[in-house]
């Protein structure tokens, strides 16, 4: 049975859809003003191998993913300019261009990973009619209320504010995390849709609603968009460990006291990257995005390689050193999985090949857990008792949930200037002039090719 660890119960437990094969899914998506980088696409694959494992195990999933193009402000606390604003600054450009630029980038990064594609990605400025509907329904049920600043939900009115983070009305303290607001009720009173006035007077992106010419709140974005595709209630609702609160915690609050339902049954959090073990910053010169992995001649699928090797609820360090050995464990995989598909064996399952199949399951049933999961993959490949076909029919039943491309691998196409190269290195081998061949060899190696020198031949492959 799959389970996994639920923020909200603090616990690991089985999953049981609220329709039996049917799984509601919300990801929280980006937020787009500037490149997406590598701990965003840390999060955004754990949340594809939790709908690989979701579909491994039969379910028909719903997946929805919003994009961010405005609301969201630099500070928690609904402080500061909009992040979009931010942006559009920063190139000189419209918050509408800032927004598709950078949709457009992120999309293809998903693909550079293999990420599954969800089934609705719906844009925060397309879904201004529900948000203000929704914000409607706050204000009957007593617990938003309207200042000359915006429209604020009142958290002192839910009774199970905190109970995702922790962060309870009683332990929080007014000035410990946000600045005061005189026109707030309670320091922890968040936006639902802020005004054009006073420092939000020249918003470029603005919309005519009961309370005026204003824009929506971070949190009631994604309430009023989960709710319309996925209904008053569903199953997952996943983001980073940052999410929690008080984005989470928020959107918890104002959809519970809209609709008097239980919002997610099971929240599921991915914990950071970190980059030779600090936070990634761009002050300290460790801000990594996937186009920098791609510049210093890395597959971006190696990258895909080195998260499978951490779980996701423990932080995954990033080196460049890890990332050289995932690139190598990887050529290697595919290498072993390019021989293995040549040879035509077509024997049936063996009793050891439905064992390795058994504990696989068991395995990314049990919180997901790739990294184990990779780890039987190698047994598979290395063990004696199963033919070559039975290795590769299983290992590409385990790619379902790995994503690493393995049904449409193709051997290395070597370029002609390489073999050109490694014919030269040849002859100058064969003049006992190694210091000319290692030369050649290590121009080969800049290009991103490695050699293996056998007795036969010199066989040429990616690094």
């Amino acid at each position: 049975m799959l389970r996994f660890y639920n923020t909200l119960t603090k616990k690991e437990e089985i999953f049981k859809p609220i329709n039996k094969k049917r799984v509601g899914f919300y990801s929280c998506g980006p937020t787009v003003y500037d490149y997406d980088h590598i701990g965003h696409a840390w999060k955004y694959f754990n949340d594809d191998v939790l709908k690989r494992v979701l579909l491994y195990n039969g379910y028909n999933v719903k997946h929805v993913m919003n994009i961010t193009d405005v609301g969201h402000l630099v500070s928690d606390a609904d402080e500061g300019e909009d992040k979009l604003e931010k942006g559009a600054r920063r190139e000189g450009k419209t918050p509408k261009e800032i927004a598709d630029f950078y949709t457009k980038v992120y999309l293809e990064n998903r693909k550079k990973i293999n990420l599954l594609e969800p089934d609705v990605i719906c844009k925060a400025t397309d879904h201004i009619k529900e948000m203000v509907e929704l914000n409607q329904k706050l204000i009957k049920k007593g617990v938003a209320y309207e200042t000359d600043d915006a429209l604020y939900f009142d958290v002192t009115k839910f009774s199970k504010y905190g109970r995702l983070s922790g962060n309870t009305l009683g332990k929080l303290k007014a000035g410990a995390r946000i600045e005061i607001n005189p026109n707030k009720k309670h320091p922890y009173d968040f936006a639902l849709w802020m005004k054009a006035v006073g420092k939000h007077e020249s918003h470029a992106m603005v919309w005519n609603s009961p309370w005026g010419k204003g824009f929506p709140g971070w949190h009631i974005e994604c309430s009023a968009m989960s709710m319309k595709y996925l209904g008053e209630s569903f199953d997952i609702h996943t983001g980073g460990e940052d999410n929690i609160f008080p984005h989470h915690e928020c959107e918890i609050a104002q959809s519970e006291s809209a609709t008097g339902k239980k919002f997610v049954n099971y929240w599921v959090h991915t914990r950071f990257l970190m980059v030779e073990g600090e936070k990634m910053s761009k002050s300290l010169k460790n801000f990594f995005r996937i186009q920098d992995i791609e510049k210093k001649g890395f597959n971006p699928l190696a990258l895909r390689y080195l998260f499978l090797t951490t779980h996701y609820r423990s932080n995954l360090n990033f080196t460049w050193n890890s990332l050289k050995a995932a690139r190598s464990a990887l050529d290697n995989l595919y290498e072993m999985i390019t021989d293995i598909k040549s040879e035509k064996n077509k024997k049936d399952f063996k009793k050891e090949a439905k064992a390795y199949h058994k504990n696989f399951l068991n395995f990314i049933n049990d919180d997901l857990n790739v990294p184990q999961a990779l780890a039987l993959a190698w047994e598979t490949l290395k063990d004696e008792n199963l033919d070559n076909q039975e290795k590769y029919n299983l290992l590409l039943d385990f790619d379902k949930v790995f994503g690493l491309g393995l049904k449409n691998l193709k051997e290395a196409e070597i370029p002609e200037k390489i073999k050109t190269l490694v014919e030269q290195r040849e002859k100058y081998r064969q003049k006992k002039d190694f210091k000319k061949a290692d030369e050649i060899r290590k121009e080969i190696e800049e290009m991103g090719f490695g050699l293996e020198d056998t007795s036969e031949e010199t066989k040429v492959k990616p690094l």
